[in-house]
């Protein structure tokens, strides 16, 4: 393996590890000139099917479009490199047992998507609105309010099919501006019992 740094063509090999999902290796190498360390992944090569665009161009299968798009869509949220590795894989996966040797790119998106509503719903919109192209903040009003739907159908299943319970304050959004509603609280006044008859109060 050529040296990336020094380009020399020699080197050895220190330590080898398989990947989380066993269809990669790992392998840590030093050069044997500059002693400079380097790390190479070997994975199978699959003869993956060509992606066919909204506009019918066509292109090869990329992994690495895959792992950018996700990768974008993960910035700053709690998503690890690993996590976003093993959507990248678990795609490449599907797409070779297909066994179909075109595909539309409509469902790599739809894929990605998917796998992105699981693991992230911030990175699942930032992902969506550019996917699915967004013509005006109504369109994305309203995957976000599917997205609160599916996140409330447990609580309302959990409740025997009752809306969801609450307690203490709620808040509501009215015309993008967040406002703190407080249930109105009802303090019981007590009252001195009635006179009886013959006894003076």
């Amino acid at each position: 393996m050529k040296c990336p740094f020094c380009g020399h063509p020699e080197d050895r090999v220190i330590d080898s590890r398989a990947g989380a999902a066993g269809d990669t290796i790992r392998r840590r190498r030093e050069c044997e000139q500059c002693e400079r360390r380097f790390t190479t992944y070997e994975r199978v090569e699959y003869v993956l099917p060509t992606v066919v665009k909204k506009d019918g161009r066509r292109e090869p299968f990329d992994r690495k479009k895959i792992v950018q798009a996700l990768s974008i869509a993960c910035n700053k949220r709690p998503v690890s490199a690993d996590q976003i590795e093993g959507v990248a894989d678990s795609i490449e996966r599907e797409v070779q047992d297909a066994d179909s040797r075109e595909i539309p790119s409509a469902m790599l998106g739809e894929r990605v998507m998917a796998r992105l509503r699981e693991m992230d719903d911030v990175a699942y919109v930032r992902f969506a609105s550019v996917y699915r192209s967004f013509r005006d903040i109504s369109e994305f009003a309203a995957e976000l309010g599917r997205l609160r739907d599916d996140h409330e159908a447990p609580d309302t299943l959990a409740n025997g099919g009752d809306a969801p319970a609450t307690s203490g304050s709620t808040s509501a959004i009215v015309s993008g501006t967040e406002r703190a509603t407080t249930p109105a609280i009802v303090v019981p006044v007590e009252h001195a019992p009635p006179p009886q008859p013959g006894r003076r109060a």
